[in-house]
């Protein structure tokens, strides 16, 4: 790590995360000396940083809390994790949306341009989270400033995709070629809304799987999405509806279980309680049989308030467990099934 600049930005960083770092450790880290190492503490110092040097076998340095906050220095990814952080924070539910924009404007303020251009580029919708969601298949920052610019930029894009299951012949698809209208972040993941130019209609790409190509094509006229709001007609895709934000099928039955065994599975079901041994739960599926099954996770008594296509699930249910179990097969009764739509 040559560059001084973002050397020192890196070793900051460093000392913020921990209190005491030994100087071989940091020298390591940093792919320098432990001259080099002193030199850049000596730097920061300068620069109104109180470290500390610390006595031991290895010898190190700290960073005193505490003191005035010197100028704040960010590199790379800290920008775009804070504009991940703050923005995610409108949706959070919490009642920090108003401070959290200040936040995000105070500190684009005391920005270098360079990182403040990186910070705008970075602009995405906030799908809230259901219990349980957790952050998963990380997506590089630059493919996320990547599409987030092509948003920005109303210009056509072009990108490879990988498939769930990659095959031998991936390599020889033709690009995907669309019109991003949004960049989303919903159940842990992100996602890119877009209009398939080859396929005329709207998809919803994972970002973790796209690799962006360059250059951009040529700008189009922004498209509004069904329904007019993106994360309402995200959170409907997700439940395999087209337009409204609901699942195609839903239910209620009565539980023989305790309301708050019930809750912390419930996902976005509606649990009410109903005495200490039974509770009611209206919740949702993209299919009647879908539905079923998911009810019968709870192992316990069911009884099925409404509607009667939910108790005909049950029973297509129990008949396809009973082939299965005998070795048969059984085929899914039409009725019983409502179409998930897709994600791509």
């Amino acid at each position: 790590m040559a560059a001084p600049t973002p050397r020192l930005l890196t070793l900051l960083s460093l000392l913020q995360t921990r209190r005491d770092w030994p100087g071989s450790t940091l020298a390591e880290r940093l792919e320098v000396s432990h001259r080099t190492v002193r030199r850049d503490i000596e730097r920061l110092r300068e620069m109104g940083y109180r470290i500390q040097a610390t006595m031991g076998p290895d010898g190190g340095y700290r960073l005193e809390a505490g003191t005035e906050l010197p100028p704040l220095l960010f590199d790379d990814e800290q920008v775009v994790a804070l504009a991940v952080a703050l923005q995610s924070a409108t949706a959070s539910g919490a009642g920090i949306e108003e401070p959290s924009l200040r936040a995000l404007t105070t500190i684009r303020q005391v920005m270098p341009s360079r990182l403040r251009h990186r910070l705008d580029a970075l602009t995405f919708t906030t799908v809230p989270s259901r219990p349980g969601d957790e952050a998963q298949d990380p997506v590089s920052p630059d493919v996320l400033i990547a599409l987030s610019a092509a948003v920005r930029a109303r210009e056509v894009l072009r990108f490879d995709y990988r498939s769930p299951a990659p095959h031998a012949d991936d390599d020889l698809l033709p690009p995907r070629r669309v019109e991003p209208q949004h960049l989303v972040t919903a159940q842990g993941r992100w996602y890119l809304v877009a209009w398939d130019l080859d396929r005329g209609e709207w998809r919803l790409f994972r970002a973790d799987r796209i690799t962006p190509r360059t250059p951009t094509g040529p700008r189009f006229t922004p498209r509004e999405v069904p329904g007019g709001d993106v994360a309402a007609y995200v959170s409907a895709r997700f439940k395999g509806s087209a337009l409204i934000d609901r699942w195609p099928c839903s239910g209620e039955v009565v539980l023989s279980l305790p309301a708050r065994d019930v809750l912390p599975f419930a996902g976005d079901g509606i649990v009410e309680d109903l005495g200490p041994t039974r509770c009611s739960l209206e919740i949702g599926s993209w299919s009647w049989v879908a539905l079923a099954a998911s009810l019968n996770r709870f192992d316990t008594d069911i009884e099925v308030v409404r509607p009667p296509e939910l108790a005909q699930a049950f029973g297509v249910l129990a008949a396809r467990n009973a082939a299965t179990a005998g070795g048969g097969h059984h085929p899914v009764s039409a009725d019983a099934k409502a179409d998930p739509g897709s994600v791509a």
